[in-house]
């Protein structure tokens, strides 16, 4: 098991031990988007007591090996995410907009909610497709390229940092509408009366959220950092 300090930053726990993803939700520490802060920064920033969250994430059930993805080459990493969470994406948005279509013209009337949820949904379905058409048309050969040059590669879309600090901060806003999402839905919680679409819905939509942190995650604070440091380094 790994032991875990208060100096040790939120994406260093989730790399080591992604079981404890969930852990760090539930009490509102941002792994991914704010992933570079000190389990002690992101405590303070919360209001919570840093040796009680060490404590309480110790006696977590955890017995995993670090996972694949940790130590993966930047190729294998980009390929992992594209086939990973790149396809998952692809099949489950449009999926989730059928399902809210249909939950909204059956529970609508009793649960008036449901229609900022769905247009929260559909802003947030809005963004994540021409991103991951960036990260597989730009992003993606660009690290490639980069991870096979021995000399700095001629790169028509200019440095690397051009398209990274663009996919950050539509990072930053998915991130942004996933956490309304949440408040919108109570935590995802289907209410009583909800049939086993309004069930699915709010069970497709906690997964979704899940996954999109763990996907943010792995680049925010893996492959995009270790992009720009091959890039410098060939450049050299």
């Amino acid at each position: 098991m790994t032991t875990f300090t208060e100096h040790t930053t939120l994406a260093d726990i989730v790399t080591a031990q992604p079981a404890l993803a969930r852990e760090l939700e539930t009490r509102g520490l941002d792994y991914c988007c704010g992933g570079a802060a000190t389990l002690a920064d992101s405590c303070r920033s919360n209001d919570l007591d840093v040796d009680t969250v060490l404590a309480e994430l110790a006696t977590v059930d955890v017995d995993e090996a670090t996972p694949a993805w940790a130590t993966m080459s930047v190729a294998e990493l980009v390929d992992h995410l594209e086939v990973t969470h790149h396809q998952y994406l692809w099949t489950e948005l449009p999926r989730l907009s059928t399902l809210a279509d249909k939950v909204v013209s059956m529970h609508a009337e009793r649960h008036p909610e449901l229609l900022e949820i769905a247009a929260c949904y559909s802003t947030l379905r809005a963004d994540p497709e021409p991103h991951l058409t960036k990260d597989e048309h730009v992003l993606f050969p660009m690290a490639r390229g980069l991870a096979a040059a021995e000399t700095a590669p001629t790169i028509r879309h200019g440095t690397v940092t051009d398209p990274i600090s663009v996919l950050l901060a539509e990072h930053d806003t998915v991130g942004e509408l996933l956490t309304r999402l949440r408040e919108l839905t109570n935590g995802y919680q289907t209410p009583a009366d909800g049939c086993a679409s309004y069930g699915a819905l709010f069970s497709g939509l906690a997964e979704l959220e899940a996954d999109t942190h763990l996907h943010v995650h792995k680049e925010n604070n893996m492959l995009f950092a270790t992009v720009v440091a091959l890039e410098q380094q060939v450049a050299s």
